[in-house]
């Protein structure tokens, strides 16, 4: 089961949050662990599987399906990727503040706070707190 929490600031607007409670699969792989779901209605993206791969200190979140977007989490660095929309394509700038998780194969959390920029203006902070436990 997967608890993920999300937060997006903007200057001088409350900030938003999203929490989704949704079943999920955790697969050990030789260099960390992925975490992957289904997204739903209810984050716009239906139809688009998730996937947080995690790698040491990186962490890389793709998503294909109705969305196709790929962004790395690398804390203190910046990474560029292209997002796909049905709209089009935008250029995003990931820069990370904080990447820590003590994931194990029995669960554990995982914190990603980051700023965002769509071809090059800053558009907001967000947080990810994606909390993983058995399903009982």
């Amino acid at each position: 089961m997967l608890s993920i929490r999300g937060e997006q600031y903007f200057d001088g607007i409350d900030p938003d949050a999203q929490e989704l409670m949704t079943e999920g699969t955790m697969t050990l792989t030789e260099d960390g662990m992925v975490l992957s779901y289904q997204e739903t209605a209810l984050t716009g993206m239906e139809g688009t599987t998730t996937r947080f791969q995690i790698q040491g200190p990186r962490v890389i979140l793709t998503r294909s399906g109705t969305v196709n977007s790929q962004m790395v989490f690398e804390e203190g660095r910046q990474h560029t990727s292209l997002y796909e929309t049905p709209f089009g394509e935008l250029s995003v700038d990931i820069q990370t503040s904080v990447l820590k998780h003590n994931l194990t194969e029995r669960g554990g959390l995982m914190e990603i706070k980051y700023s965002i920029a769509v071809e090059h203006t800053v558009t907001g902070r967000n947080c990810f707190k994606i909390r993983v436990r058995r399903k009982h």
